[in-house]
């Protein structure tokens, strides 16, 4: 009897099977007009600029292309349309805020589920500010990986993010715990927290990395501003362990970001092959020099200097102390290697600011030289080259619809785009235009 009702199942379920499925009706065409348009695939604006969307992929984009007959068209007016933005350096899952001992507490006594909550706020900044992809270099509990995973589910709204799980730290390293008493009984870290000394737990340190999710690896081969007890510019892995690190990480397909603001411990990432050097305020231009042969990209991060800079009482001296060095070189440096050519990509540490002002690093960036075609660049093409994303980054056809809008032309002044109107995501419309 089993059998029967077992085989009388297989046959319903074969002719169901077989029964021709109806065609998938195609979606509507959606059509973004504009005065002007910054396609990112040179340094001028295009006039009167239109961008035809099916699905979440860009079919048309220019001066003068054919509008579908049915299309949804929305005329965005006095506007420059751009590719959605870029940050490669972001922590989407926690803010400091103004006083520093206080946010640490209140950080120290949140839940995991409670700061996943309050990262959800963070991402929505970030997309409504026009910043379509970041990536996330470093986070505790998995909140990062949680947060990413919603996002592709379509649970929350916020852009689209590569991460890092764990930062890899030396025991005592930027990355590493505070350094709090252990009669306190706050446990010691290791591998799986991104701790390790050696470049044996190093290696273990990226497979547990990826093992929970991360798709790009971060790592600290120098000091930083933000931690109580390393200097900020001297190595804190050896060349070994930093070989291991990266030869783990490309084996498995990812990326590596390196923490650097020392020169000799980014000369060291040079070496052992990363993709990108993060910060870098005291290297020098030798190091540059070597990191153009390589192609090793700089992620300059100048927006969270300029926001320590101007609430330095508000920091523990040690740490204030740290941001004053760093600030003193930071833009000697940069100058040298926009000189010397290196490729430079958009990033800006949100998090040590409020989540939304990422804009503001344009600014920065040309009043350190930058031109705004190639400041654009950096948030766009130059981004998706270094996150290895190939399917975004230009208003040209086959690409995701990622799209935005600001006032104005961008490369007349760029603070317009501190001021986002309009962002569409994959093809959905996330701000303005309605």
């Amino acid at each position: 009897m089993r059998t029967t009702i077992a085989a009388a199942l297989l046959l319903a379920a074969s002719h169901a099977l077989a029964q021709p499925s109806a065609p998938a009706t195609a979606p509507k065409a959606i059509v973004l007009r504009a005065a002007r348009m910054f396609d990112g695939t040179s340094d001028s604006i295009i006039q009167h600029g239109a961008v035809v969307v099916q699905g979440n992929r860009i079919v048309a984009a220019g001066g003068s292309v054919a509008i579908p007959m049915d299309a949804q068209v929305i005329d965005l007016g006095d506007v420059t349309l751009l590719p959605g933005l870029i940050d490669s350096h972001v922590h989407l899952t926690d803010q400091s805020g103004e006083n520093y001992y206080l946010n640490y507490f209140q950080s120290l006594m949140r839940q995991p589920a409670e700061q996943a909550l309050l990262a959800t706020t963070f991402a929505r900044k970030t997309i409504d500010a026009g910043f379509t992809t970041v990536r996330n270099v470093g986070a505790s509990d998995y909140i990062d990986v949680g947060l990413r995973n919603a996002i592709n589910n379509g649970w929350v709204v916020g852009p689209r993010m590569l991460v890092a799980v764990h930062a890899i730290s030396a025991t005592g390293g930027h990355g590493d715990g505070d350094p709090i008493p252990p009669s306190k009984g706050i446990p010691s870290l290791g591998p799986i927290d991104g701790v390790c000394n050696g470049p044996a737990e190093c290696r273990a340190a990226v497979r547990y990395q990826i093992k929970y999710g991360a798709d790009v690896i971060k790592f600290m081969p120098s000091g930083g501003v933000l931690s109580l007890s390393d200097p900020v510019d001297a190595p804190e892995l050896s060349q070994d362990e930093m070989n291991a690190i990266v030869e783990e990480a490309h084996h498995w397909g990812r990326k590596v970001a390196a923490h650097c603001h020392g020169d000799a411990a980014a000369k060291m990432a040079v070496m052992a092959g990363v993709d990108s050097i993060e910060h870098g305020s005291f290297i020098k231009p030798e190091t540059l020099e070597l990191m153009r042969e390589k192609g090793v990209y700089l992620v300059p991060t100048l927006m969270a200097g300029d926001w320590l800079m101007a609430r330095l009482d508000k920091l523990p001296p040690p740490i204030a102390a740290k941001a004053k060095s760093a600030m003193a070189a930071r833009d000697i440096m940069f100058r040298a290697a926009l000189k010397i050519g290196v490729k430079i990509a958009f990033g800006t540490d949100a998090a040590v600011y409020p989540h939304g002002l990422n804009g503001h690093e344009f600014a920065l960036l040309t009043g350190l030289g930058m031109s705004p075609a190639a400041a654009l660049h950096s948030a766009t093409t130059v981004a998706a080259a270094l996150l290895g994303v190939d399917d975004r980054a230009t208003l040209t056809a086959g690409k995701l619809a990622d799209i935005i809008a600001v006032p104005g032309n961008p490369l007349d002044d760029i603070k317009v785009m501190e001021r986002v109107s309009f962002v569409m995501k994959d093809g959905v419309v996330v701000k303005g235009g309605r």
